[in-house]
């Protein structure tokens, strides 16, 4: 399903030099259609990818996990001029989505386990003051007081655990990646990932793709910021290459990503030798 047809871009109203109206590939760029379900942004650091990203993500109004939403992220300060000059063209207006960050991911999980430790102290504390009988007030209090005493951070323990399975801080990075981006979803949705594949292993990266195919037979749109060939190379999916002028769709076994990375593992010495 694609919700998002289409990115047109008003005329500038900022000066052409001032950042991130002077990233080449946003300049001259009338507007981005999207043709696939599921769309990669692919292109060298500073091309102008995750700043477009963030941008859409701002104009779209998304939740940022692990953050404020998009539109009073204090990190996204910079690009919402960018996301004023976006028009968005919907096929089928969506509220459901995120915007995820690989910075972000790993904040909210430290996050998480912070929240976690932070409830099984106050509860240890519980514990301790109720079992503790020398004070003649406290001394024959009940199990249900002590119980009453306990539930609040108890519940808000075993919502976190019930909303992940185990905490996320328990996983490995892959583990938790995939653990709460299966959480946060909910089919029908617009999703705007930024290079999702920096806490995924090769094989979760074929786990993640896996994901992707099944969420968009749920009528859910991807736009995904990457420098994985692994990704890159879901099945039908378009690709634009900001290091293409002008910005536009490459074919797979074009990119750079993927001929350098074969090139390379067919001849590892080949490169290596020269460092």
């Amino acid at each position: 399903m694609i919700h998002l047809r289409e990115i047109r871009f008003r005329e500038q109203s900022v000066p052409a030099q001032a950042f991130p109206f002077n990233i080449p590939a946003l300049q001259d760029l009338p507007a981005l259609v999207f043709s696939s379900p599921v769309t990669f942004l692919v292109g060298e650091n500073g091309s102008g990818k995750s700043t477009l990203l963030e941008a859409l993500a701002t104009a779209v109004g998304s939740v940022t996990v692990g953050s404020s939403d998009a539109d009073r992220d204090p990190t996204l300060q910079q690009v919402r001029q960018l996301a004023d000059q976006l028009r968005l063209v919907w096929q089928k207006r969506t509220r459901a989505g995120f915007f995820l960050r690989a910075e972000d991911f790993f904040g909210y999980v430290k996050r998480l386990g912070q929240m976690r430790v932070g409830l099984e102290m106050d509860m240890k504390r519980v514990d301790e003051e109720y079992e503790a009988s020398p004070e003649p007030g406290r001394r024959g209090r009940s199990q249900l007081a002590q119980n009453l005493a306990r539930m609040p951070y108890a519940r808000e323990l075993h919502a976190m655990e019930s909303q992940f399975g185990r905490t996320l801080d328990t996983f490995s990075h892959g583990e938790s990646f995939l653990e709460l981006f299966q959480a946060r979803f909910r089919p029908g949705g617009l999703y705007l990932l930024d290079e999702p594949e920096v806490p995924l292993s090769p094989s979760r990266q074929l786990t993640f793709i896996s994901l992707l195919k099944h969420m968009v037979g749920q009528n859910s749109q991807f736009i995904i910021a990457t420098h994985s060939p692994i990704l890159l190379a879901f099945p039908d999916a378009e690709i634009l290459s900001f290091d293409e002028r002008p910005l536009q769709p490459i074919p797979y076994e074009q990119l750079e990503h993927v001929t350098l990375t074969r090139s390379f593992l067919n001849n590892p010495d080949q490169y290596l030798r020269y460092l």
